[in-house]
Formats: structure tokens, C-alpha cells, sequence
């Protein structure tokens, strides 16, 4: 399976990254992130450097303390929050746990649910799965999620048929989770919306 550190070679980065994706609203301090991560605070301060200098994270003095944040206007940004979302937490017990679950070709995150905001209660859906699922399987992974969360995740799962279906009907509520922003966890972007 693939995890984060396939392509980052640093132990400590890759869990710097892990913690901040966790709660990209988040800000920390080293000591926190050195606690968090369970690392070294030399090999923990390097790296918020490096990261810092390449502009991945801004960092902001508060009292005696430099908290360290994302910068949501990195280049790689939204490549890095759909990694993350693939290597950790819900997306990684999908993906792992995909020939359980079912056949499924296509599952995405709503932009929202992969930043670990909020949803408003006019957003339709967290998460759609397309395919052929085995819906107890998929619910028990959903579960163990939400209780991570300490919310409810609103996920939907339709047949390849039914969203060709609803594409081809302008389906007002296919053409809502459309038009969001979205991270794709397994499959592609424009075998969704084409």
C-alpha cells in the first residue's frame, strides 16, 4: 500500500505533514509538534525550517512562542491535501480496505470534508462512493471514522449506471456535489464529471 514517506524520504517531515493535514485550521508550536510527533526537537525545528523556506508553512510569533501553520497558497497545496487524503485516515481504510468494501471505481471527498471543515446543512454530501459496494462493510469503516470525528460523515454511494444516469438528467443534486470542490481518493477526476 502506499503511504506518504514513498515519496518524502524524512521520517520526521512526513509526520509533520500528517499532524498539520490532521487539522489544516490548526496552528502550532515546536514543543506541541514535538510532543504530537514523538521526535527529536532539533531534527523537528530543521524540518519546520525547510518547510518554512520552501513556503509550505508560514509561522507567526505569538507572546514567547512561534506558532507554524499552512499556507494554503503553497503551489502543492491541494496536491498535498489529496496525498495526505489518500495515505491517512478515512481515504487509507478505503483504499485498504477496497476488495472488502466492494468493487468500487470511484470514491470522492467533498473539499470541505478533506479540510476538515464544517459542513453547512444545505451541503448535499461528504463523500461519494461510485460502484458496486457492500454496503455493511463500508458503513463499519464510516463508523469507526465518525466516532474519530465525533460527527456524522453524510456519504452516498450510487452505481456507475445511476450516475450516468443523473449526469444525463442534470440531477440537481449530482450537479451540486459536481460543482464543489472536491479530492479524489480513488479514480479520477473527469471520469466523474464527464
Amino acid at each position: 500500500m502506499a503511504t506518504l514517506s514513498d515519496i518524502i524520504t524524512s521520517k520526521v517531515r512526513v509526520k509533520i505533514l500528517d499532524l498539520f493535514f490532521s487539522d489544516i485550521s490548526e496552528m502550532y508550536h515546536v514543543r506541541g509538534i514535538v510532543r504530537a510527533i514523538k521526535e527529536e526537537i532539533n531534527a523537528v525545528r530543521r524540518e519546520l525550517k525547510r518547510m518554512e523556506s520552501s513556503g509550505l508553512l508560514k509561522k507567526e510569533n505569538r507572546g514567547n512562542r512561534v506558532y507554524y501553520y499552512l499556507n494554503d497558497e503553497y503551489a502543492f497545496y491541494e496536491d498535498l491535501l489529496s496525498i495526505v487524503g489518500k495515505t491517512t485516515g478515512l481515504g487509507n481504510e478505503i483504499i485498504a480496505n477496497k476488495s472488502r468494501i466492494g468493487r468500487i471505481s470511484l470514491v470522492m471527498f467533498s473539499g470541505k470534508f478533506a479540510r476538515k471543515k464544517s459542513r453547512k446543512r444545505e451541503d448535499s454530501v461528504d463523500i461519494l462512493i461510485i460502484g458496486e459496494v457492500v454496503l455493511p462493510e463500508l458503513a463499519a469503516i464510516i463508523r469507526k471514522e465518525e466516532s474519530k470525528r465525533g460527527k456524522e460523515i453524510n456519504y452516498t454511494v450510487m452505481s456507475r449506471e445511476e450516475l450516468e444516469f443523473r449526469k444525463k438528467r442534470r440531477d440537481p443534486f449530482l450537479q451540486d456535489i459536481l460543482s464543489g470542490s472536491r479530492v479524489m481518493i480513488i479514480g479520477d477526476e473527469e471520469s466523474l464529471v464527464s
